[in-house]
């Protein structure tokens, strides 16, 4: 039997009676009016699609904003006040107290230790002429003293971002002790040397502290200064090797002229 042009099989029943496997007649003629509504209701869905409403007016974007504020900005504070701890009467408050100085003068063999004479190889000459002793040799000098962990730096207060240096107080303490206090600085040129500068900041304090115990004492005499100049370090030209300038640098006796500069025999003249 041909319905509309499609031919259908010999158990097809309009009653809908056919086994499952043969399509239903229903199946293929259905009415036009659900399928125009559902036209209907997929064309009204298209045009929702394709224009949506358009969003409200927005600010402009802060993102790269809100990236460049997340980075902290080191030069305006580094807020790493000391914590006080609260562990009973025992605790002992290095922020502020002065537990222990002077009590009594340290051991016979600490004292010869720290008040040994300074070995003239051990100074380093700068090229403005002063002379001093490298931070880790200051270390040095305190572990055989007092042996390793038997003296520490305590942060007095906040440290101190200027637009060119750090600065902080520290306490020197050995042996339960206070010994001195002392303000270090240190020099930096871009934000991101500022890490670098609190490390400086906190050995120029140590060496500042450890006047008061009479470590390598003569860099703070004057005559001595005058006498190791004239004995171990020189006065030599030097030139620039990129911007060609010429200067006059002291260094020490037993040093050479090192890359960036090298040997002049005076303003203009290139020497060996």
């Amino acid at each position: 039997m041909s319905v509309g042009g499609i031919i259908l099989g010999p158990q097809a029943d309009f009653g809908g009676n056919q086994p499952a496997t043969e399509p239903s007649i229903r199946s293929i003629f259905t009415s036009t009016r659900p399928t125009r509504a559902y036209q209907a209701a997929n064309s009204a869905g298209a045009k929702s699609t394709a224009s949506p409403p358009s969003p409200p007016a927005s600010a402009p974007s802060t993102h790269a904003d809100k990236s460049s504020s997340a980075l902290p900005d080191l030069t305006s504070g580094l807020s790493d006040q000391p914590i006080v701890l609260d562990e009973g009467d025992r605790q002992i408050d290095w922020t502020n107290s002065f537990h222990g100085l002077s009590t009594q003068p340290f051991s016979k063999e600490a004292a010869e230790v720290l008040m040994q004479p300074i070995q003239p190889n051990d100074v380093e000459v700068k090229p403005d002429g002063i002379v001093y002793l490298p931070e880790i040799k200051y270390r040095r000098i305190l572990n055989k003293a007092f042996g390793p962990g038997g003296w520490g730096l305590a942060p007095r207060g906040e440290t101190i971002v200027t637009a060119k240096s750090v600065t902080r107080e520290y306490a020197l303490v050995a042996h339960g002790r206070l010994v001195s206090v002392a303000r270090g600085e240190q020099d930096y040129f871009s934000p991101e040397g500022i890490p670098t500068a609190t490390e400086g900041c906190k050995s120029n304090a140590m060496m500042r502290c450890c006047k008061d115990l009479g470590v390598v004492s003569e860099l703070w005499d004057p005559r001595w200064i005058r006498d190791f100049l004239s004995t171990n370090a020189k006065e030599v030209f030097v030139e620039h090797v990129t911007t060609k300038r010429t200067k006059k640098i002291w260094m020490r006796k037993d040093d050479e002229v090192r890359y960036p500069f090298k040997r002049t025999s005076g303003f203009g003249k290139t020497g060996s």
